[in-house]
């Protein structure tokens, strides 16, 4: 008698412990579903790259581990499942099967399910990369069984999908990173400024950019530069100022305002006998990264924009007072 019941007893333990791995495991399996499969291969690939010291070691051991989603999602799930029905198993030896169907549920819901996927959620990089080890011999283990399920995935849904930003998205998420939105950001209103205006470089023309005529400061090239006119240049503050020829529209050139250093007012040199350097002309339709390639030539930090004519071959462009072919500027 007291063999058998020594025997029982131990039975009972063995039980337990085994439940015990079994809920311990069946959480794992649900935490690290939730955490990993989270994980889209250009976050980890930032991080990897970009991220603090800690971080950059923690994507650097997953990123192998989740290279295959399909396969790592399947493994999991069949690991999860594999220990949650098991658990029953061993709850019908020691509590009626309405008992153990009571407990299991309960067990697997707040252990298996709830907790794990709360931890996993918020430190899902810490786990993902201690346990990553353990996941890759899971992974093997359940090969058989994972690669078809894995492939058939593949073949339906796609080999992955990498969640790589719209330039729209990118614009918001980088403005939500702004110290203005509140939310924790570093970036200040000028760096936001700065990366939206360049995403939004290849969306806008010259059009969009440039400044009406009717606006733009200009001088004649049969001005003189007398006391008045420097004056008026100084004021407006141009490093260059257009030059035109008898009309507004009709813009031939600039001047640098830092060549008028040596000229005096009581001189009245004509602006024509100063050196007025060429100024490019671009279509209205240009992309703004275009404009933005010619002046990194170095040539010029000013440009015209052209309005195109209803009959090009009827309107030449030295025409420049016709209403359908007016010049305007942008720098």
């Amino acid at each position: 008698m007291a063999v058998e019941y020594k025997c029982c007893e131990t039975d009972f333990f063995v039980n337990i412990v085994i439940i015990v791995l079994l809920v311990l495991f069946a959480g794992l399996m649900s935490g690290l579903t939730l955490g990993l499969m989270s994980m889209s291969i250009v976050d980890l690939e930032v991080l990897a790259k970009s991220g603090t010291p800690k971080n950059k070691k923690y994507a650097a051991k997953i990123l192998p581990v989740v290279k295959n989603q399909h396969l790592l999602l399947c493994t999991l799930l069949i690991c999860n499942a594999t220990a949650m029905e098991a658990l029953p198993i061993f709850l019908d030896s020691l509590v009626t099967a309405g008992v153990a169907i009571l407990i299991s549920v309960t067990l697997i819901l707040l252990f298996g399910e709830i907790l794990p996927q709360s931890v996993c959620s918020r430190y899902g990089l810490a786990i993902g990369a201690t346990v990553a080890p353990f996941v890759r011999l899971l992974v093997w283990t359940c090969f058989p069984v994972a690669y078809p399920i894995s492939k058939l995935l593949d073949f339906l849904l796609g080999h992955g999908h990498v969640a790589l930003f719209r330039r729209a998205e990118l614009k918001t998420l980088v403005n939500l990173h702004g110290n203005e939105a509140g939310k924790g950001g570093e970036l200040t209103h000028d760096e936001t400024t700065i990366i939206a205006g360049a995403l939004e470089l290849t969306e806008e023309t010259a059009s969009d950019a440039m400044t009406p005529i009717s606006e733009t400061f200009a001088i004649d090239i049969n001005d003189k530069l007398d006391r008045e006119l420097m004056s008026l240049i100084l004021e407006k503050g141009h490093s260059r100022v257009p030059v035109y020829y008898e009309q507004p529209t009709n813009i031939i050139g600039l001047i640098l305002a830092n060549n008028l250093l040596t000229i005096h007012p009581e001189d009245k040199i004509p602006v024509k006998n100063v050196t007025i350097r060429k100024i490019p002309r671009v279509p209205e339709t240009l992309p703004l990264y275009d404009i933005l390639n010619e002046f990194q030539k170095g040539h010029s930090h000013m440009a015209v924009v052209t309005r195109q004519c209803k009959k090009p071959e009827e309107q030449p462009v030295s025409n420049a007072g016709d209403s359908k072919c007016q010049f305007t500027r942008i720098r």
